[in-house]
């Protein structure tokens, strides 16, 4: 039979994993790398729930795995040295633990690179960790438009807007990947399970002053507390200030739709160790004026739902925000890039420098990639 490895957490065991495992198994005998309690801190930022030892125990007893064990290495491929002993024929992933990294591992080592779809198993419903931890109802954050508008070096150049939207955590997106999960860190810090009621301007603002006491070196943009705690689509006006001058909301359904139908966010692999933003930066006038152009445009796109000069305008914002911070992008990123452009209308980074998602807005599907769910309100 072929030998068939899958690699993650599994923490939390649950019937999404367990359909996931028998998915796999159907390829041939199954192997599973669990991440260790460390990697798993440095990669979402948490403890897991179980420990690696009663994980290990757990994943061991099911009758569709042949073997597993705890992987050795750390980070994203902390599975080199096992994959390289045990040479298997099939490295099967779902699709939010797809990357561009493992694929190309996999293409150096002649190994099948097959990606799943999260299929519960018949009368089971669809199951993640995310959903059963009791603090993940506390959302991420895109922007999509306008990023880095929220410093005051650059939008008092340039007054305008940072388009953000929430996002429900149905991913455990990785710590530092551009979803504001630093911000969303405090957030649970402050309020454990869920953005609490009240008005949403000024928990975000709580929020924000929490994150940045007196005495911070570097402020954290408002645009991502606010982004979290605001549901919906957000057009923040920055004019110079820590805080936006204006805020306007879109909570309109069809719109909100017609945004997660034509968002793809492919996985990037994580940061480099010594990747540096601020280093080397292009901040002009100019260069901030074609930001906030591009941000404009991507708003009248939206409010029209004209998908084209929506994806333009992404794009636009894009080439505007790597021009003044190089250091953004580097050449895997534009590898990546390169292998679906060409599908796609606009796209741009959910983050800097890798470790977060290569966002694509296509009227296709892109292979491998996942979509969101924007938040609504206050349901979920």
């Amino acid at each position: 039979m072929k030998k068939v490895f899958v690699s993650g957490c599994y923490d939390m065991l649950h019937s999404g994993h367990v359909a996931f495992f028998e998915e796999a198994a159907t390829y041939g005998e199954l192997y599973v790398g669990l991440g260790s309690d460390k990697t798993v801190n440095g990669l979402k930022a948490r403890k897991t729930i179980n420990n690696e030892q009663e994980r290990l125990y757990m994943v061991s007893s099911l009758k569709s795995v042949k073997e597993a064990w705890v992987n050795s290495g750390s980070g994203l491929i902390d599975f080199l040295e096992e994959i390289k002993r045990l040479k298997p024929d099939i490295f099967f992933v779902n699709s939010d633990g797809h990357s561009s990294l493992k694929e190309q591992l996999c293409k150096e080592l002649g190994i099948e690179y097959v990606v799943s779809k999260r299929i519960p198993h018949e009368n089971l419903p669809a199951r993640s960790t995310t959903a059963l931890r009791e603090e993940c109802r506390i959302p991420y954050r895109i922007d999509l438009a306008g990023g880095w508008l929220d410093q005051p070096n650059v939008s008092s150049l340039a007054p305008g807007p940072v388009l953000t939207i929430s996002i429900e955590p149905d991913y455990e997106f990785n710590d530092r990947s551009g979803m504001s999960t630093s911000s969303r860190n405090k957030a649970i810090e402050l309020w454990q399970v869920d953005i609490p009621a009240g008005k949403k301007e000024k928990l975000a603002l709580t929020l924000f002053c929490f994150e940045n006491p007196p005495g911070t070196k570097y402020v954290s943009g408002s645009q991502d507390s606010l982004g979290i705690v605001m549901p919906g689509l957000n057009r923040l006006h920055y004019a110079g200030g820590f805080w936006p001058s204006e805020i306007e909301s879109v909570l309109d359904n069809e719109i909100l739709d017609w945004l997660e139908k034509y968002l793809w966010l492919v996985p990037l692999y994580p940061r480099h160790g010594d990747y540096d933003v601020l280093s080397e930066t292009n901040i002009t006038a100019e260069n901030a004026k074609k930001l906030s152009d591009a941000a404009i445009q991507a708003w009248d796109a939206i409010k029209t739902m004209d998908i084209a000069k929506f994806g333009m305008a992404v794009k636009d914002s894009f080439d505007a925000q790597i021009t003044m911070y190089p250091h953004m992008v580097n050449s895997e990123i534009f590898e990546v890039l390169d292998r679906y452009k060409d599908k796609a209308l606009g796209w741009k980074l959910s983050g800097a420098g890798g470790g977060g998602y290569l966002i694509f807005i296509s009227e296709v599907p892109i292979e491998n990639a996942i979509q969101i769910r924007i938040r609504r309100g206050d349901s979920f």
